[in-house]
Order: structure tokens, then C-alpha cells, then sequence
């Protein structure tokens, strides 16, 4: 189990409601492969989100012109996908830089320096982890290239800190900032800290009548342009009501301070649960093509807060005060796209496991750094050796999803003495889907197996199918993948989300293997449905 929000609000603070009625569908945006939702609208505009489902926490670095993003992969196994893009709209996946993550990851940051590239990360202490130090702890990881080889992590030595953002002063030294928000001097090479942590800035304090759900000052992201530097935090709590998370930002001409708010703060925050995006913030500034700059940062989807937190891009424009302002409104409505060359965009779900999709497709979920040596490739075949006892403590394997409604399919092989299926997971607390385990079938709802006792066949093969219909999801199961028979129950899972279980992840597709066996899986299908 990972660190749970309200721990990591405890480290950051500084000083189930029914959903409302949803607001009016957007313009529908054009449809990428296997009908996933993609935002190049094709006719030079884009429409939020850059990328669907889980997304949280981007962090994005300018190379040249070259984009690359990573977000807060939490318990994935392996974690820290790498996107690419030449555009800020259309991405492409390059592969995972954490093979073996030490930790729960939370928002991390790209940084190149001297023409080395670094991710600074905190770990956060969980239950699959190992001798971690503290609760909270910063590591880097570095490389020649943002393709890799990347380095194994390397402790930094600070504890219960979250969220770094690396700046270089006008004489040249590293700085790592963090919650708080505090800072640290880092040595020359960027692979360990000087000092002692020191608190550099207050923040921007909100009314206290607004409705948020923390203070939490958190997320420095810091840029340099016309001889200030920027600090662009999020205040408020990412969770919690819809108008709680925002953008903040401050300016100074050196790193040291003093810090000047921005007299317009925030620069970004959801007013209205009327809105199409809610808990908005977590951003980073970046110029983009042609000198236009923009904020990516992330957000719920009004009435979709189970696909998690999703990336969101918003153009900035400079006023002659020296301050940037947001203009994008609610991102409801398509958006000028940045220019730059368009790239594929997205990654299919589907999989003939003909050859290995680990940390890009598929994940583990809260598993050891080890974890990958129960899966094996082999003749379009996926095999996972059994752990556990049930979804809940087998390290089930996931991938993230973007769309409102889709459907899942895979055939589920037993072979020895085990369990296996397909699950809709948000965590270890919280899932539904179905197992089989020779025997019977068993159900599972609200993160634990139900009393219902569904009269599917005694058999060690079976193909699984889960239909989730904008939050109506319900069960098929299938001998020969002609004949389908329906599962008795259906469930609604809109509470399948942070506010319900403390935790900050997505619903999303799962398959799992437990018990002392082995569970072979192939043909895995994912359709979104229009």
C-alpha cells in the first residue's frame, strides 16, 4: 500500500458527495488509435486532455526542439515512462526510466544540465519497499540520453520532502528546491547535496473562505526569462473539492530571494464545479513552438475523477509587467495547437504478447523491485507465477486508460494451483472484476470478493471481457469466444476515486495471478467505444 494523501498533505501543509450535474460535453475530439481519445483535432486546433487517464504531476523538459514529459508513476513496476513530442500536443511513449523503483514514486522533474539529463525523485516509503530511510526521500537518477541507460537511483540524503525542482543561479549553481517550499544547494555534478535544507519561500496565502482542501504548498517548478527567475507552485490540495487545487507563481533575480508574488495569483484555479476540469494545478511553464509559451499541468474530468488525474496543456501569454497570465478558461473548448511537427500519438492497449511491453503497456502494481522475474514471454503467450492470496496482495499487472467507455478482453489459462483474471483496479483496497480458479468463479466488488455466486463454468480456460460504459461496468465470460454469457450483476464505480479511498491513482484494466501456480494469458484486447 502506498503513502496515503492525507500523509503526504501532513508533509506539504504550511501553515462520497454525490457528483453535481456534468457540464456540457465538449466538441468531440478526433479519435486515435483503436478509437482512444486523442487531442490534435486535425485542423489546427487541440482539445484538453494531451494525455488521457492517469497522467499526474508532468513534468516536462525543453531540448532543443524536442519535448520531453514524464508524470508521478507511483506504485508502477517499472515506473517513469518518458513521452516525446515536437509539438506539446501529440505524444509519443519512449520507454520507462525507472526499471526498478525503490519506492512509491511521487512528481518528479527532468532536468539536462552540461548535456546530462537527471530525474530527481521521491520515493516514498510503502509497504513493498525497501530500507528506505524516511517516509519521504530524494534520489536522481542520470543519463546520457533521455532513451537511457539510465543509472540505478542515488540517495541524496534528504527525508520527508516531496516534489524537487532543479534551477541553476546566474553563477552557475545547482539548486534543488522542494515542498515547503525549501531548498538545497546541490554539488556541481548534480549527484549530491551541499548544506543543510533551508525554507526560501512562503508562498501565496488564498482567502481563507474558499473551499480547498489544504494549503500544501508544493510542486516548485522554476524557469528563468528576462533576467527573473520564476518559482510556479501549487497551493490548495489535489484532491479534495473540485475548487481546491491552483497555480501559483513568484518571481525573484536571484535564487536566494527575496520572492515577489504574482500580484494576479493564481494563475489557474477551478472556480465552479460547473467547470469541465476540476483540482487544476501542479504546473510547468514551458516555451513552446515559435516562441509561444505554455503551462502543462493536470486535472480531474468533471464526473470522471476515476480515470485519475490527466494531463492538461494551457497557453500563457507575457504582459509588459513582466507576469504571465493563463489563457485557456475552463479548457472546455478546442485550443490553437502550439505549431511544431505532429508525432504519433498515444500507445494501443491491445497486446498479442508477442513481445514484451513492460513499464510502457503494462505495469505492475505495488510490487518489489523484482517483480518483472514473474512474467514471462513466450509464444504469443503472457505467463504470471502466482503470489498472494487475491488481487489485494499479488501485485496484479496494469495499464493505464483515457477513455470514457471502453472494453477489455483476454483469455485466462490456469495452470497449477492458482487464480487468476480480469479486474478493474484502482488499488489494493479498492477493485472489481472477476477470477477463476478452476472451481467457480469468483467475484469481486469494493476490493474484496462478494457473496454473489455467478454459475459460470467449472473450467481452467475461460476468456474474460469487462465493458466499462461511462461508469457502468459489467462482466462477460466465454468458453469458445463465440458464445458470451453475461454476468448477473453490474456495478457503477464513479466512486471508484481519490476521495473515496485516499489514494491517488486511476480505475484502470488489471490482470492477475495468485496463489502458488501459474496463470497464462493471451490475446489481450482493448476497444474504446465511441
Amino acid at each position: 500500500m502506498s503513502a496515503s494523501r492525507r500523509d503526504v498533505l501532513a508533509l506539504a501543509l504550511a501553515g462520497g458527495a454525490a457528483l453535481p450535474a456534468v457540464a456540457a460535453l465538449p466538441p468531440s475530439a478526433r479519435r486515435g488509435v483503436e478509437g482512444q481519445r486523442a487531442p490534435d483535432l486535425g485542423d489546427g486546433r487541440y482539445l484538453n486532455p494531451i494525455l488521457a487517464g492517469d497522467r499526474p504531476d508532468p513534468s516536462i523538459l525543453k531540448d532543443g526542439d524536442d519535448y520531453w514529459m514524464t508524470h508521478s508513476s507511483f506504485d508502477a513496476s517499472p515506473g517513469l515512462l518518458i513521452w516525446h513530442s515536437r509539438d506539446l500536443v501529440n505524444w509519443t511513449p519512449v520507454g520507462p526510466a525507472l526499471a526498478k523503483p525503490l519506492g512509491t514514486v511521487f512528481a518528479v522533474d527532468i532536468v539536462k544540465h552540461d548535456g546530462r539529463y537527471f530525474i530527481y525523485i521521491p520515493f516514498m516509503k510503502a509497504s513493498w519497499s525497501g530500507a528506505l530511510p524516511s517516509f519521504a526521500n530524494i534520489y536522481v537518477i542520470h543519463a546520457p540520453s533521455m532513451h537511457g541507460p539510465w543509472s540505478d537511483p542515488i540517495d541524496l540524503g534528504i527525508g520527508d520532502l516531496i516534489d524537487p525542482g532543479h534551477a541553476v543561479d546566474d553563477d552557475g549553481q545547482r539548486y534543488l528546491f522542494l515542498s515547503g517550499v525549501n531548498r538545497v544547494r546541490l554539488a556541481p555534478d548534480g549527484l549530491s547535496t551541499v548544506g543543510k535544507v533551508e525554507k526560501v519561500y512562503d508562498g501565496w496565502h488564498y482567502p481563507d473562505a474558499w473551499i480547498t482542501e489544504a494549503y500544501s504548498l508544493e510542486g516548485p517548478k522554476l524557469f528563468r526569462r528576462g533576467g527573473w527567475h520564476y518559482l510556479v507552485s501549487a497551493v490548495g490540495g489535489t484532491g479534495g473539492p473540485a475548487t481546491g487545487h491552483m497555480v501559483i507563481a513568484a518571481r525573484a533575480r536571484t535564487l536566494a530571494g527575496p520572492w515577489e508574488n504574482c500580484p494576479h495569483n493564481p494563475i489557474v484555479r477551478t472556480r465552479s464545479e460547473a467547470e469541465r476540469w476540476w483540482s487544476r494545478g501542479h504546473a510547468t511553464c514551458v516555451e513552446g513552438p515559435g516562441g509561444r509559451w505554455h503551462m502543462v499541468y493536470h486535472g480531474y474530468e468533471n464526473g470522471y475523477r476515476s480515470l485519475g488525474r490527466q494531463t492538461l496543456l494551457e497557453p500563457i501569454v507575457w504582459g509588459d509587467d513582466g507576469w504571465f497570465r493563463a489563457t485557456g478558461g475552463d479548457l472546455s473548448q478546442p485550443l490553437p495547437r502550439p505549431g511544431g511537427v505532429a508525432g504519433p500519438h498515444g500507445i494501443a492497449g491491445s497486446d498479442d504478447f508477442s513481445k514484451p511491453a513492460f513499464g510502457t503497456r503494462w505495469s505492475f502494481y505495488g510490487g518489489g523491485p523484482d517483480e518483472l522475474s514473474r512474467a514471462r514471454i513466450e509464444r504469443n503467450t503472457l505467463t504470471i507465477a502466482g503470489k498472494g492470496t487475491g488481487p489485494n496482495d499479488c501485485a496484479p499487472l496494469t495499464q493505464i486508460v483515457g477513455d470514457h467507455a471502453y472494453e477489455v478482453t483476454v483469455e485466462c489459462e490456469l495452470d497449477g494451483d492458482a487464480q487468476g483474471g480480469l479486474l478493474l483496479f484502482f488499488n489494493d483496497r479498492l477493485f472489481l472484476g472477476m477470477g477463476i480458479d478452476g472451481k467457480r468463479m469468483i467475484t469481486y466488488r469494493g476490493g474484496k470478493a462478494s457473496y454473489w455466486p455467478e454459475p459460470a463454468p467449472a473450467v481452467r480456460r475461460l476468456l474474460l471481457r469487462i465493458v466499462n460504459d461511462r461508469q457502468i461496468v459489467t462482466f462477460y465470460y466465454s468458453v469458445d469466444g463465440k458464445s458470451w454469457t453475461r454476468h448477473g450483476v453490474r456495478s457503477e464505480v464513479s466512486g471508484y476515486n481519490a476521495n473515496t479511498i485516499d489514494d491517488l491513482a486511476q480505475l484502470r484494466p488489471a490482470l492477475f495471478a495468485s496463489g502458488a501456480g501459474r496463470v497464462h494469458f493471451r490475446d489481450f484486447r482493448y476497444r474504446a467505444i465511441a
